[in-house]
C-alpha cells in the first residue's frame, strides 16, 4: 500500500478530487453526432472571418458566394435533423 503523500503523486490530477471513471471510459454514440455538428459549425467561422474581411472589397459575388456556402451547409444540417441523428432518445 502506498503512503498518502505517494499515492497523491500517481493519481491522475482532476480539480484535486479523486478521478470517479477511468480515464479511457467510453462516450455515448450520440456525443460524436454532436461533435461532428459542432465542427462543421466551426469550420463555418473559419472560412467566415477572412470573407468578412474582404466582403467590402469583392463586391456582391462575395456575398453571393456565401449564401451558397451557408445553404449546402444549412441543407447538410436539415438532411442530419431529418434523419433522426440530433435525436437524443
Amino acid at each position: 500500500m502506498l503512503s498518502p503523500a505517494r499515492q497523491a503523486q500517481v493519481l491522475p490530477f482532476e480539480s484535486g478530487m479523486l478521478p470517479t471513471q477511468h480515464a479511457v471510459s467510453r462516450y455515448h454514440a450520440r456525443w460524436y453526432a454532436v461533435t461532428i455538428l459542432f465542427l462543421a459549425f466551426d469550420m463555418e467561422m473559419i472560412f467566415m472571418y477572412p470573407w468578412a474581411v474582404v466582403v467590402a472589397d469583392m463586391g456582391a459575388g462575395a456575398v453571393i458566394e456565401m449564401f451558397g456556402f451557408l445553404t449546402v451547409l444549412l441543407v447538410g444540417v436539415t438532411y442530419v435533423w431529418r434523419e433522426g441523428a440530433l435525436r437524443w432518445t
